[in-house]
């Protein structure tokens, strides 16, 4: 089969390798399209070494099912989020991922929609759920709970603005740029949604904050910019009294000025649960991914825009190096598999 391999200057080179194994828990997928992440090019330019598949986002066939698993069969059409840095990611014809943190997609759902939600959607999920602890969806907050989201474009800002409204979470302050036509389309506006565009200047944003801050009181906000400035910017609204930013930077927990920040890991999905525990994160990841089958089934739920690559995993390289220079906004690169030179049409 196919695999891409990213080196630590982003240059990508096609191998033929083996189809690789399925293990006990996990499934075999034949990869019909993979999404991308901005970690997938910060990965390899912060930790060097050996070229790797850094391809997380899968969207196909369930091919084989490992032992042990239930709920699954060949010929599925899935999504799934690959264990962050592990083997057999989704550059490649054959991708491998955990039962868990796979989910079905409905007739209705492309694989190009479902390739954008599963990283960046569960990162928004543990978020809002697992880290600032907002109620989830089925139950709902009865009273106005203001949630600032910046980066309200990128996937992980407007899943989490998804999540929250799905919890009654208003009114929502979203922070965007280019991608404030997408944005208004995921707010609710006769419930006091308002978005702030940056592209005024950081006076501007500091003013309208400040102005909401003094109608509101604001206790939670997810910063999905990860510079010093956003993070002060936020400090200066949210409550000192019970306050909470979740921040998109993996990092240790900290309290500044009596807020406390919150670190972000998505990768704690594919961890087992804590010690005298029965469940954590992974069986969240489960039931959520499982949420987010029955929301695209029905319609009240939905991936992130996207934009195909052209050429398969020919087009990757040119993808992650337009992720890096900031050229992607509002929307998402997928890869089809099969546009890849020397990979069956089939």
């Amino acid at each position: 089969m196919k695999e891409a391999y990213i080196d630590k200057d982003l240059n990508v080179e096609i191998r033929d390798v083996p189809v690789p194994a399925v293990g006990p828990g996990d499934l075999l997928i034949r990869t019909i399209v993979s999404g991308t992440n901005p970690k997938d090019w910060k990965m390899p330019k912060l930790l060097g070494g050996d070229a790797a598949n850094h391809g997380d986002d899968i969207s196909g066939y369930v091919e084989a099912v490992g032992e042990g698993v239930t709920g699954f069969r060949p010929g599925d059409p899935v999504a799934a989020f690959h264990q962050m840095f592990a083997p057999h990611g989704s550059y490649a014809e054959y991708s491998v991922a955990t039962a868990k943190a796979t989910f079905h997609l409905p007739v209705t759902t492309t694989f190009e929609e479902g390739a954008t939600i599963p990283l960046a959607g569960m990162t928004a999920a543990l978020g809002v759920y697992r880290r600032l602890q907002l109620p989830l969806p089925w139950d709902p907050v009865t009273v106005p709970t203001p949630l600032v989201v910046n980066g309200a474009a990128t996937a992980v800002g407007a899943f989490a603005i998804k999540f929250a409204t799905l919890s009654c979470i208003h009114p929502i302050i979203a922070i965007a740029g280019k991608g404030i036509p997408y944005v208004e389309t995921l707010l609710d506006k006769s419930k006091g949604d308002i978005v702030i565009d940056y592209r005024q200047g950081a006076n501007h944003v500091n003013e309208q904050l400040q102005k909401a801050a003094k109608l509101l009181d604001i206790s939670y906000a997810y910063n999905t910019v990860s510079d010093k400035a956003s993070l002060e910017m936020l400090c200066k609204v949210v409550s000192p009294k019970a306050g909470k930013i979740m921040s998109i930077v993996p990092k240790e927990d900290e309290v500044i000025e009596g807020i406390t920040v919150l670190g972000s890991n998505v990768g704690t999905i594919h961890a087992p649960a804590k010690v005298g525990a029965e469940v954590g994160d992974a069986e969240f990841g489960a039931t959520l991914y499982n949420l987010i089958s029955l929301g695209l089934a029905d319609g009240w739920f939905s991936g992130h825009p996207y934009e195909v690559a052209k050429g398969g995993l020919a087009g990757l390289e040119g993808a992650l190096k337009d992720l890096e220079a900031g050229k992607v906004s509002a929307k998402k690169y997928v890869l089809r598999l099969a546009e890849t030179p020397g990979v069956s049409k089939e």
